[in-house]
């Protein structure tokens, strides 16, 4: 690295692009190999990762170590139910070990397998494949008269737009995370709906931005319906959205409330290249492209490897190490707080330790001040290895950790960290208002349809 800053608290912290230039330049010293790796998802599309690595049998601990990141990376970008290896037997054969059942990546696999709805595979490649993208275009409609609804952990918010100005919002609280029941989450959603549509003359199309992963508008994966049983799942919740929009007459686009973020920001700017990051109860992600489209990717950098350390912090749904999720997140800011000393009341919630925290940054605490810091620089040393496989030329940053001073100072402690380790990058990164934020995200939402 060509300048090395540590997070004050977290001082072992070994950044994935760190890790990837001291394995390049042990590769540039050893007989190595041309190895690529494949990811396959839906329609074809796949993302093609091309890299130098040790000949079989030389260092096949530290390439097997390498391409468990780098794969891993690649399936919670894009997505997937399919890795294939070119080049490289003896990773091949990890990797299809690591996927099974049973195997370090038995998560991943079981994820993938449900959101693609098809077995999860590994395969040897003996070519390279010709490159398949997708670009999807979506939102920046603003004519008619639209609803555009935002599902939230705590809250829903719908807001009626007509010809690109929002006419009437409203946010109601709930708890789809508690709630076992699904016709309490399709009354609440159709309600919300419905209330939208009072507002207007009539309602042309729908927009929707809520967590979770969304394929053909059919809720595949969200955590917002955690406690809903798989069989309730299947019959009441996949669809959802799709039934409410019959119930309102109209047509409907579902989007990953990271990529409806990413779109508010875009339609803002006027351009594209925009990866939009949220830190709350996770890492939320999303990602508009040069062409102002979405990749069809998922996205998910929450299960997205930040740090290379095998003895890194511990997600505790995946099981893995080192992932974003609890390095730009509350459990970040309660992580570095406790590697700093500070002891919470064990009858907290994880929201609640946040809080304090925040406090003490509101009252100018030095401790609580370097936590905020250290979150930037976990962020600055993080965005160069997301362009290796975004194009990244704005960065939006969002979310509860970002409110107040310690939003602040993650902001500047990125922008400082940055300029001084990789002054050849050129992020723009910025934090919308709150104002702008809501109206904007309503907005983009509203506009995800394109009406007929």
């Amino acid at each position: 690295m060509k300048k090395w800053i540590r997070p004050v608290h977290d001082p072992k912290f070994y950044p994935m692009i760190a890790a990837l230039e001291d394995f390049d330049a042990a590769v540039a010293k050893a007989p190595s190999a041309e190895v690529t790796l494949v990811v396959e998802r839906s329609g074809g599309y796949n993302y093609i990762y091309t890299y130098r690595a040790f000949a079989d049998g030389v260092d096949d601990a530290w390439n097997f170590r390498i391409a468990d990141r780098l794969a891993k990376t690649i399936l919670w970008v894009c997505g997937g139910y399919k890795i294939g290896v070119c080049g490289s037997p003896a990773i091949a054969g990890y990797l299809k070990k690591a996927y099974r059942m049973g195997g370090a990546r038995a998560f991943d696999a079981d994820f993938m397998r449900g959101v693609y709805e098809r077995p999860f595979e590994v395969t040897e490649l003996e070519s390279v494949p010709a490159p398949k993208r997708n670009n999807i275009k979506v939102g920046g409609h603003l004519e008619g008269c639209r609803i555009g609804f935002d599902a939230g952990g705590s809250d829903r918010k719908v807001s009626a737009v007509i010809d690109g100005e929002v006419v009437y919002s409203e946010e109601v609280v709930w708890h789809p995370k508690t709630e076992e029941d699904p016709h309490y989450h399709y009354e609440g959603v159709l309600a919300a709906m419905k209330t939208a549509a009072s507002k207007m003359p009539r309602v042309d199309c729908i927009g929707v931005s809520s967590a979770g992963v969304y394929i053909d508008n059919k809720i595949m994966v969200a955590s917002l319906f955690l406690k809903v049983d798989k069989e309730k799942y299947g019959a009441y919740i996949r669809d959802l959205y799709l039934n409410v929009a019959k119930e309102m007459g109209a047509p409907i686009e579902v989007a990953n409330d990271g990529d409806v973020t990413a779109l508010a920001g875009s339609m803002e700017l006027g351009e594209g290249r925009v990866l939009g990051i949220a830190m709350g109860t996770s890492e939320a992600a999303g990602y508009i492209n040069a062409e102002g489209g979405l990749n069809g990717w998922l996205s998910e950098l929450a299960f997205a490897p930040v740090d290379y350390r095998a003895d890194a912090a511990q997600d505790e749904w995946s099981g893995d190490y080192g992932v974003g999720c609890k390095y730009f997140s509350q459990d970040a800011v309660i992580k570095l707080a406790e590697q700093g000393g500070y002891r919470f009341d064990a009858r907290l919630t994880p929201a609640e330790k946040l809080k304090v925290i925040q406090r003490f940054a509101e009252n100018g605490d030095p401790f609580a001040l370097q936590i905020f810091d250290d979150i930037g620089v976990y962020l600055a040393y993080t965005l160069p290895y997301y362009a290796k496989f975004y194009e990244i030329k704005h960065v939006l940053l969002l979310g509860r950790v970002m409110s107040g001073k310690g939003g602040n100072r993650v902001l500047a402690s990125c922008t400082r960290t940055l300029a001084e380790a990789f002054p050849e990058l050129s992020f723009h990164i910025s934090t919308p208002d709150e104002a702008n934020r809501r109206v904007g995200q309503s907005i983009a939402a509203a506009s995800l349809p394109e009406c007929k």
